[in-house]
């Protein structure tokens, strides 16, 4: 479990980056795994879910999930949903006191989002796609357009880091056609290798919007590299494992 400091002090909200570890599932999925986007058993993936919510402190109904599909989508959402009936999104919104925001990730970048001048808590996911087209943006545009005087609080969680982030010439060139500063995301000066930096690129994101960000904390953990802690999709390709679990971030008003 990982927390973010900058939302820690806020006694009205809870939030966590949940490990994989301390959940009932076996083998590739071991053991949180709460992505029912897996071929896990849907019994063990649901037990954990009921794990996130006793640890969190909140409802075990109360948990809203979304059908990921790395799209720019943001929704706002005022009642509690069936878990089979995800929202078809990659961002939520709340005002809510009744609804627990959770996000999966294994490699993507999971974000907190907190308003603490309207009581307002948010969450995303952030793949390369989502950022690039927009997700953070639409996020947090909609978090304006619909409270006035925000003072939001960020939170980034454990993604997969640049080192371990090898993309192609293409992958690249298709982020420098949209933006030519977009170079300094990429790194290949010491090897022939391209690395992208998904976490700065995401951060790049709220520059736009400083004006309403009163703080952003950055929970740095390698997602490939800490297979004790985290999934990943990356990391389970290369080792030739048919599918990989998710872990769950999660943020609720209370």
């Amino acid at each position: 479990m990982f927390f973010a400091e900058n939302l820690k002090r806020f006694k009205n909200i809870k939030h966590c980056f949940f490990s994989r570890k301390n959940g009932v599932s076996t083998g590739i999925y071991s053991s949180l795994n709460c992505g029912f986007g897996s071929k896990d058993e849907r019994k063990n993936i649901s037990k954990n879910l009921n794990i996130v919510t006793n640890d969190m402190g909140v409802a075990e109904d109360s948990l809203v999930l979304m059908n990921q599909t790395h799209s720019n989508i943001a929704v706002s959402v005022k009642n509690i949903i069936d878990k089979d009936n995800r929202i078809m999104s990659d961002a939520i919104i709340t005002d809510s006191k009744d609804i627990a925001l959770g996000v999966l990730t294994a490699d993507c970048v999971p974000i907190l989002f907190f308003d603490e001048v309207n009581n307002v808590v948010a969450c995303a996911h952030a793949g390369w796609k989502g950022a690039f087209n927009g997700i953070i943006e639409n996020t947090l545009n909609s978090m304006l357009e619909n409270y006035k005087n925000s003072k939001i609080h960020i939170a980034v969680g454990p993604c997969i880091d640049a080192d371990s982030y090898e993309v192609g010439l293409e992958f690249k060139d298709k982020f420098i056609k949209e933006d030519k500063t977009f170079e300094k995301f990429f790194n290949n000066k010491e090897t022939n290798k391209i690395h992208f930096d998904l976490r700065e690129f995401v951060n790049s994101k709220f520059k736009k919007f400083q004006r309403n960000i009163e703080s952003i904390e950055n929970i740095k953990h390698d997602t490939f590299k800490d297979a004790k802690n985290f999934f990943s999709y990356r990391r389970s390709t290369k080792i030739g494992e048919n599918d990989y679990g998710r872990c769950i971030s999660v943020i609720a008003l209370i």
